[in-house]
């Protein structure tokens, strides 16, 4: 990557480095185990269920072979009937109650398969966000965790229980009559290799679709997120056409899936049909030589459906277990992802010794190389003294300076010089290629994340919003807060007239992405967020880039206020904001060609100079 580029983050890279989807993960039966296991009782019970079923239901056959032959001989049924119906009633009611756990259990699966990936996706480092599409990986918290739920109410279990009957079927035929047994495994046999040689092609299909609905999640959001700039652009048009291509991949992909299981589906009907015509036809000359009774093959053919039954259904398993395999693939690859600090411990050993000292500086970067193109995830202990071609990959070159306790640093330079990755690599979004970063004489990367980054107030360049409330936005990162407290930095940063607008007052809603609020009322709740907090460290990227004058010199107010015995470090491209800070680093191209107050640089620093002759400063 150029040093020129944006210094943010790298541009998005898709399904990653080398990566298409035609060559994405694809998951095995022992990565589902997990998902089942999870819920081994119920489904202990369900399968106990299955066990009583399955008894009543083989039971019903010989009831009616006895009825048969008890008819034939002319003698009374007794209880013959009611214990056929009783049989009946008891096999509906297993039923349904193991229908019911089936479900409840399957939407319990999903729970726990969504938690799972929500709780690895927000744990992510962030170079992961940088390389995926929001709407990606959304659509695998989705779409893709509810293919799980028909391995449970369309398969395994399902499959459990009807192999049961299979089996139980199985015996009594072999006792019936083994000739027809035979004719019948034949058939069942040819349907059952055609099922398997088709199955891994379901797999394959599926995650490929799964991934063209990830494409189209991806696609909506995108347009949805610009909305107003798509309206603006007259694009409206050319953005339903992008988001039809996308939809219309997943449809096409959808159809490939169709079409493979519907080689899949009739099998076991077909196989029914066969089975029975050859058993009628057989069947109806066995009984005609002797060689079996009537009753015996109306038994034969009822547990000939019991038979197939279940066959249909662990068909339907493996059709429905390839599908949440191929969907499964994607949701472990999230899962599979290192965590950010994952490694931290083996990164805090790699460190160079420090202890923290009150004359230390609060920031202090020392001689640090980073590049976005080499990026790896903080905390990954290959990250050390790696060989990184600057010219091309650089962002940061070398770079050192000192932000003393207490007082304010402002950083400036052109844009992409790479001022936004200082702030991300002092709040260890990244780690550095080589150098340190060091908070109070540490190296943070021998600090706890969650320590160092409760010391630190971040405000972003682009002033993030989340949807919900105001008091949402400014309890995220101080949750103790009071109502009190928030009304009084609502003022503090001249936002307190937001509060009247509504009569819900804190708990108005902002809208998604703060769409309810101006672009500067939505930077000014961001800094509120920060300043609640009350870090001992803030750093504001580009803090007062959206707001007027006026509320520009009373947001100053109140960070000077609040600033009092606190270090800011202060991203600006309007000098006249940081003009009388305790000192200034220009950086340029990620180097740092300055440091020094604005006097100082006016008279030391051309690009400084410049910056300054620009905005009529000199």
């Amino acid at each position: 990557m150029s040093t020129t580029t944006s210094s943010a983050r790298p541009a998005s890279r898709g399904f990653g480095r080398g990566r298409t989807p035609d060559d994405g993960p694809r998951a095995k039966f022992s990565q589902l185990l997990p998902f089942l296991l999870e819920h081994r009782k119920v489904l202990g019970g369900v399968i106990a269920l299955s066990i009583v079923g399955a008894a009543a239901s083989l039971a019903q056959p010989l009831l009616v072979s006895q009825v048969i032959t008890v008819v034939q001989a002319g003698d009374p049924l007794d209880m013959l009937v009611w214990a056929l119906v009783a049989l009946v009633i008891i096999s509906g009611l297993i039923s349904g109650f193991q229908h019911y756990l089936l479900q409840r259990t399957g939407t319990s699966v999903v729970l726990s398969a969504r938690r799972q990936l929500v709780r690895r996706m927000l744990r992510l480092p962030i170079s992961q966000f940088d390389t995926r599409r929001t709407g990606d990986l959304v659509s695998r918290v989705g779409s893709d965790t509810t293919l799980l739920y028909a391995v449970i109410t369309q398969g395994l279990v399902d499959a459990i229980g009807g192999s049961l009957v299979f089996v139980g079927a199985l015996i009594a035929m072999l006792i019936i009559d083994p000739v027809l047994l035979g004719l019948t495994v034949l058939v069942i046999a040819v349907s059952v290799v055609t099922v398997v040689l088709i199955s891994g092609r379901v797999r394959t299909a599926s995650r490929k679709q799964q991934e063209k609905v990830g494409d189209l999640a991806a696609a909506v959001e995108r347009s949805i997120s610009a909305i107003r700039t798509v309206r603006a652009s007259n694009a409206t048009e050319r953005e339903i056409a992008a988001v039809e291509k996308d939809a219309q991949g997943a449809w096409e992909q959808g159809v490939k899936v169709a079409k493979i299981s519907a080689l899949v589906v009739p099998i076991a009907g077909i196989a029914l049909q066969v089975s029975f015509l050859v058993v009628l036809g057989v069947g109806g000359f066995r009984v005609a030589s002797g060689a079996i009774t009537i009753a015996s093959l109306v038994s034969f053919i009822l547990f000939l459906f019991m038979m197939i039954m279940p066959l249909g259904q662990a068909f339907g398993a493996i059709n429905s277990t390839n599908q949440a395999l191929g969907a499964l693939g994607r949701i472990q690859e999230i899962v599979d992802l290192p965590i950010e600090g994952q490694d931290d411990r083996l990164i805090a050993a790699l460190a160079p010794a420090g202890s923290s000292s009150p004359d230390a500086p609060a920031i202090e970067f020392v001689d640090v190389h980073f590049g976005y193109d080499e990026v790896r995830p903080a905390g990954d202990s290959s990250d050390q003294d790696p060989v990184v071609d600057e010219a091309e990959t650089g962002v940061l070159h070398g770079v050192s300076f000192a932000a003393a306790r207490g007082q304010r640093t402002a950083i400036v330079g052109p844009s992409g010089a790479g001022k936004s990755t200082i702030l991300a690599l002092i709040e260890r979004f990244y780690d550095t290629d080589s150098g340190s970063v060091r908070f109070g004489g540490v190296d943070v990367r021998q600090l706890d994340r969650v320590e160092l980054r409760s010391q630190i107030g971040y405000v972003e360049q682009d002033a993030p919003v989340l949807a919900g409330s105001i008091r949402q936005n400014l309890l995220l990162a101080s949750p103790d807060a009071t109502d009190e407290q928030c009304v009084d930095v609502l003022n503090a940063v001249n936002l307190g007239e937001v509060l009247s607008r509504s009569p819900e007052g804190l708990d108005a809603a902002v809208g998604e992405d703060g769409v309810m609020l101006s672009g500067g009322e939505r930077q000014r709740l961001a800094i509120a967020r920060a300043l609640l907090a009350a870090p001992p460290v803030l750093l504001l990227d580009e803090s007062t880039s959206s707001l007027d004058g006026l509320n520009e010199q009373m947001l100053r107010g109140a960070i000077d206020a609040v600033a009092e015995n606190r270090s800011l470090i202060v991203i600006a491209h309007r000098l006249s904001t940081v003009v009388d800070s305790d000192q200034i680093v220009v950086v340029d191209h990620g180097r740092v060609v300055g440091v020094g107050t604005h006097s100082e640089l006016v008279a030391s620093t051309p690009l400084y100079r410049d910056l300054a002759k620009h905005q009529l400063l000199v």
